[in-house]
């Protein structure tokens, strides 16, 4: 019996990032302080997927009479980081996981301290 394969989903206001080496100069041209590098307080990363931000209370629900049954489709804060930014962020805020043999960091956006991005030529 063949299952499907696995996906994964990053929730709320969390950001799915490749780790990328400590070295002093990061692969977008920034330079990293050694004591940053050495106590390893920030590390920089490839985000992989981000979560859909967090829920906003929808404003409009509370005019309406409670016993009405309109499906509402969740609101959400739209996040910052995107897929294929750069990120540096507070190592002790990022949680190490395994998804089929590969090694990712779990880091909530309020963790980010810079995002890079390659914008494209208009």
């Amino acid at each position: 019996m063949e299952f499907p394969p696995k996906k994964m989903l990053v929730v709320g206001d969390r950001v799915l990032i490749s780790p990328e080496g400590g070295e002093e100069r990061t692969r977008v041209g920034l330079y990293l302080p050694a004591t940053a590098i050495d106590t390893q307080q920030v590390q920089e990363g490839l985000i992989i997927a981000t979560g859909p931000g967090d829920p906003v209370p929808d404003a409009s629900s509370y005019d309406e009479e409670p016993w009405k049954a309109d499906e509402k489709t969740p609101r959400f804060r739209p996040m910052q980081a995107r897929v294929g930014d750069h990120a540096i962020f507070f190592r002790k805020a990022a949680v190490e996981i395994s998804f089929e043999d590969k090694k990712y960091l779990v880091v909530p956006q309020a963790a980010i301290l810079v995002l890079i991005r390659d914008e494209l030529p208009i």
